[in-house]
């Protein structure tokens, strides 16, 4: 099985990205802010929940974003595997990541990080917010605070990673194309 965390801060293309990856390779994309968006339309009870941290540019607590991830995962009994768009985010997410991956016979074969500068990340989030109506984009404050999460809190799980010796550093400058091509020459050598 094929399972890979797709890293990056907001606005390096995980999700343009993983679709790529989803087609390439035939494996099931589980993004946690597809799914918090999607809890939040319904108004559901998480999505009211989840709403509340990410209006503030906070990560949603990670006891409700585990539990949401089991039971996703668990939707696809006989995938090919995952590509988990942002998430882990935090060190705890990662090793209930890995137990819970443990439980049902896999784990995580690499991280995969998309490497950008921060102007180019503010570039493509505001590009964002007026192509595509993500009002979490549109503020500048709110960025910042989500870039500023993503360097405190989330870019120190490469290191829970790296000491397993499964990180993978890819750049994440250029066309849609040459990252994409960047990705593929990545995730074929992890399959040889």
């Amino acid at each position: 099985m094929l399972n890979i965390v797709l890293f990056g801060p907001p606005g390096a293309g995980k999700g343009t990205q993983s679709q790529k990856l989803v087609e390439k390779y035939q494996l099931i994309h589980l993004s946690t802010g597809d799914v918090f968006r999607a809890n939040i339309k319904g108004e559901t009870e998480l999505g009211i929940l989840a709403k509340k941290y990410i209006d503030k540019g906070q990560l949603v607590p990670d006891e409700v974003t585990i539990n949401l991830l089991k039971s996703e995962v668990l939707k696809y009994k006989n995938s090919k595997g995952f590509i988990f768009d942002g998430f882990p985010r935090t060190n705890d997410q990662a090793s209930a990541l890995d137990d819970f991956l443990a439980e049902i016979g896999t784990s995580i074969t690499q991280m995969i990080s998309l490497d950008v500068e921060e102007q180019e990340l503010k570039i493509r989030l505001a590009n964002r917010a007026k192509e595509s109506g993500r009002i979490d984009d549109a503020d500048p404050e709110v960025i910042q605070k989500r870039i500023d999460v993503y360097r405190k809190e989330t870019a120190p799980v490469k290191d829970y990673y790296e000491s397993q010796n499964k990180w993978m550093k890819i750049d994440g400058l250029g066309s849609v194309k040459d990252i994409t091509d960047r990705l593929f020459q990545g995730v074929d050598v992890l399959m040889k």
